[in-house]
């Protein structure tokens, strides 16, 4: 059999002993460290290291971001750890133009917001001042000298109810499609209140309803597509969906004489006139530039004579004034003639 080695005690002891002191070195050091972590952690909170550093407001157009950081009712001297985010929240969505809110915490100190706007739809006139008037139909207090030029201008909206309606119609019409829109005035009739008149930004107007607006109006942008260059006039698209022309749009080369015929203003006693001495068989078809290119005159004594045109008749002469006057002579002596050839036959029977 093989001897064991035997070990003493005392020789055991000291690496007892030396054991025992790291593990409670150890203990002591992590004691220590457990102790300046809740120390730091006192300071920390109680210095202006755990306030809020940097508040960030994102997505706000029309409300500035100062309002909405009054509104979370937090600055600088916010303690980061304070912040209710809920709070926060209900606070900024107190305000009518904000539809919601998103807070979050980013460690160590910043603080975003984010918010989304309610859309605005229009703009109402009111005294010589716009308002705006948002997607729910709310109008809101603050007014502006000028319009936005987010919005088409809404005039003639004298009932709640219909500007509402309107309001929710537009919020559903492609951003696109309203872009296009420069105004809409509410044209109401007995037999339709829901008449609507749209001037475009492209020179065209559309008579529509409030009723179906959104689906009926995405159809614009086609029919102007199939309408002629320079076309002008009214696109129905309250019953059906056709265009309609504006009265005289279309006619080129128009004169200034032909301006001045079509105005109400002239006097239309010498034009007749003229008519009458280039058609003495009184019909009233003539030359349409003869009848545009005169400018009326207001004495019709006065109104030279136009020469004789293609479209006169072809039988009838202008006869000089000398020649009328020979004629007229050369007939008196001839009737004289005839006179005295009567007295003659006449003194010749008495004689027999």
């Amino acid at each position: 059999m093989e001897e064991r080695k035997v070990v003493s005690i005392e020789d055991r002891i000291p690496k007892l002993k030396q054991t025992r002191r790291k593990k409670a070195n150890r203990r002591l050091i992590l004691y220590l460290m457990i102790l300046f972590i809740l120390i730091a952690v006192v300071i920390y909170l109680q210095s202006p290291l755990s306030n809020v550093g940097n508040i960030e407001v994102q997505g706000e157009r029309h409300v500035t971001a100062d309002e909405i950081k009054e509104l979370a009712n937090i600055t600088t001297e916010t303690n980061y750890w304070k912040v209710d985010t809920d709070s926060i929240k209900n606070n900024v969505e107190s305000h009518k133009e904000i539809k919601s809110v998103n807070v979050n915490r980013d460690f160590p100190n910043t603080v975003q917001i984010q918010v989304e706007e309610a859309e605005r739809i229009g703009y109402v006139q009111t005294n010589g001042e716009f308002s705006a008037i948002l997607e729910n139909g709310t109008k809101l207090e603050a007014a502006s000298s000028l319009p936005g030029g987010d919005a088409p201008i809404l005039a003639g909206f004298s009932k709640q109810t219909y500007l509402e309606e309107m309001s929710k119609e537009l919020k559903e019409l492609p951003q696109s499609v309203t872009n296009l829109i420069s105004e809409i005035h509410w044209e109401p009739k007995e037999d339709n209140p829901y008449q609507i008149r749209l001037y475009m930004n492209d020179g065209f107007q559309v008579l529509a309803s409030i009723r179906n607006f959104s689906n009926k109006m995405t159809i614009y942008p086609s029919i102007v597509a199939q309408l002629e260059e320079g076309a002008e006039g009214i696109i129905h698209i309250d019953v059906g969906a056709y265009f309609e022309e504006y009265a005289g749009a279309g006619e080129e080369g128009n004169t200034e004489g032909e301006v001045q015929a079509e105005s109400p203003d002239q006097v239309d006693e010498p034009i007749s006139e003229f008519e009458a001495n280039n058609d003495p068989e009184g019909n009233p078809e003539s030359s349409p530039e003869s009848e545009t290119n005169i400018t009326p005159q207001e004495d019709p004594e006065l109104t030279p004579q136009p020469e004789t045109n293609e479209d006169s008749d072809p039988d009838r002469e202008d006869t000089p004034a000398s020649e009328q006057e020979g004629t007229e002579q050369s007939g008196s002596l001839e009737d004289s003639d005839e006179s005295d050839s009567t007295d003659d036959s006449s003194s010749e029977e008495s004689g027999q």
